[in-house]
């Protein structure tokens, strides 16, 4: 065995149940959640032969192995029951007993936060390495940017509920982010919509690929302002013809090419650059055009103006019924709920909390995390909606955050989410 730092290399033959193991692959070249997991089935062990690699590292120190068989033969290595260091709860006082819990809820909160924005942040890497050789090496970049729409479906298919969760402020730069934003809220509509693995494909690869045409403009027009002249407005609406000459030269398919062709057209005919209609839109674009307009309204370029989750869905119900299709605004609103992730929000009992995911299937419910001064801002309890009397009073702007809850809440200034399943008891 090989070495390299606190990892070691090991075949794929000797793996077992209990090893931490780190998948060199990718996150969307294997089914797994995160690229870096302890196995816990068979099933996955059997998944990692099947990836065609011959070695993997592990941690032994992250293993749930005893000290001593840590030091064995990785193929002798069977794991060991691991001790519950609890404090039994009749030596607890009520008062430890919760806080206790409290801790716990709050770690596996964000445990379940960091796989999220690890996921995000591999995401937001591939999609940087696309856009870096679109131009120059089409056909790899096509390749790859079909295994990130398919690793982004193998995920979501099925009858399993999702949620949509908020994540912290460090995700890449802008423009991935963005690209990995609409995509995913996209392929989350397609999933309402009920589209089949081909479509949910091409929906992937030319929300991934919306703005790539963004790539011929000059840097100062790449981003639409009020303040723009009716040349600069129409230099910026160019944007649109050299997308489709890139997908063209990529080689993607029709779908995916019409979804970057029309992500600017309305359904009134008011868009760019053909003045379409919603007739002459196919339903992939028409999710996407919406959702690039949902993201641009929560994260512009200059951040001073970015609305509200909130406020940017009012926006839309009540400007774009006319813009969008009835039928996608209305399951986009349905999805994202009347409160998206990152929306700040006072409760029914006058607390004030932060909405840090929603249930995509029911999502009246939110999940928020909520402002308790008698509790340090890293144990503020994540409260389930769908399982509390307590309901959403109103909306607000985080400006209007009393000092002390704008300090534990820390509301997002950019609104950046990932997709995870949800908890059973949401899902029941």
């Amino acid at each position: 065995m090989k070495h390299a730092g606190s990892t070691v290399q090991i075949d794929v033959d000797s793996l077992r149940i209990g090893m931490f193991v780190h998948l060199d692959l990718g996150w969307m070249s294997h089914p797994f959640p995160l690229s870096s997991f302890r196995i816990g089935s068979e099933e996955q062990i059997v998944i990692i032969r099947s990836l065609g690699i011959r070695q993997v590292r592990w941690s032994p120190e992250q293993s749930a192995l005893a000290a001593a068989e840590e030091q064995a033969t990785a193929a002798n290595v069977v794991p060991l029951p691991v001790r519950s260091r609890t404090v039994p709860a009749e030596t607890e006082s009520p008062e430890a007993t919760a806080r206790r819990q409290r801790r716990e809820a709050c770690a596996a909160e964000r445990a379940a936060l960091g796989v999220c924005e690890r996921q995000f942040a591999e995401a937001t890497r591939e999609a940087k390495q696309i856009t870096e050789m679109a131009l120059l090496r089409p056909e790899e970049a096509r390749e790859r940017t079909q295994a990130l729409s398919h690793a982004f479906v193998d995920k979501m298919m099925g009858d399993h509920d999702l949620c949509i969760r908020l994540l912290g402020e460090g995700a890449g730069d802008k423009a991935s982010a963005h690209a990995v934003n609409v995509t995913l809220i996209s392929l989350l509509m397609g999933r309402c919509f009920g589209l089949g693995e081909t479509d949910m494909l091409d929906l992937g690869v030319g929300a991934l690929l919306h703005d790539i045409g963004k790539l011929e403009l000059p840097p100062r027009v790449r981003h639409r302002e009020e303040h723009f002249s009716a040349p600069e407005q129409k230099f910026y609406e160019e944007h649109v013809t050299h997308g489709v000459a890139c997908a063209l030269n990529m080689g993607l398919s029709p779908g995916a090419t019409v979804v970057i062709a029309q992500h600017h057209e309305h359904a009134d005919g008011s868009g760019f650059p053909l003045k379409l209609g919603s007739e002459r839109m196919t339903p992939a674009a028409g999710i996407v055009a919406l959702v690039n307009r949902y993201d641009n309204l929560c994260n512009p370029p200059l951040t001073a103006r970015a609305l509200t989750p909130h406020e940017a869905l009012s926006l839309l119900f009540a400007q774009g019924k006319d813009r969008y299709d009835p039928a996608i605004l209305g399951t986009f609103i349905k999805m994202m709920g009347v409160y998206p992730p990152g929306s700040v929000v006072q409760l029914t009992d006058d607390r004030y909390g932060l909405v840090v995911g929603v249930n995509s299937s029911r999502p009246l419910k939110p999940r928020v995390r909520v402002h308790d001064p008698r509790v340090p801002a890293d144990e503020l309890p994540v409260i389930d909606l769908e399982h509390t009397a307590l309901g959403i009073r109103r909306s607000l702007r985080a400006s209007a955050l009393p000092r002390d809850a704008m300090e534990a809440l820390s509301p997002r200034q950019r609104i950046v989410c990932f997709f995870e399943s949800a908890p059973q008891e949401l899902a029941a």
